[in-house]
C-alpha cells in the first residue's frame, strides 16, 4: 500500500507541472486542462490524477508532518 501526499501545482509547461510537496518539487504531465497554478494535486505515476480542495490537501499536509515528527 501506499499513501498519495498532495502537494501544490506551482508551475504548468507544455503539459509538464511542477508540483511543491514542500520539501521538494516534482514534475507530472498534466493531461486535460482542468489543473491549473495552485492546485492541490494528487499524482500518481508522474501524471497528476485529481484535484483535491485546499482545505482537505492542507488538513492531510498537517496529519502527514505530525506522524513524520513522531519517527
Amino acid at each position: 500500500m501506499c499513501l498519495a501526499v498532495p502537494g501544490k501545482i506551482v508551475r504548468i509547461k507544455k503539459g509538464i507541472a511542477t508540483v511543491d510537496y514542500g520539501v521538494e518539487k516534482r514534475q507530472a504531465a498534466v493531461l486535460g486542462d482542468e489543473f491549473c497554478i495552485g492546485d492541490y494535486v494528487i499524482v500518481s505515476g508522474k501524471v497528476v490524477i485529481q484535484k483535491i480542495p485546499e482545505k482537505e490537501a492542507l488538513e492531510a499536509l498537517k496529519f502527514y508532518a505530525e506522524a513524520v515528527a513522531k519517527e
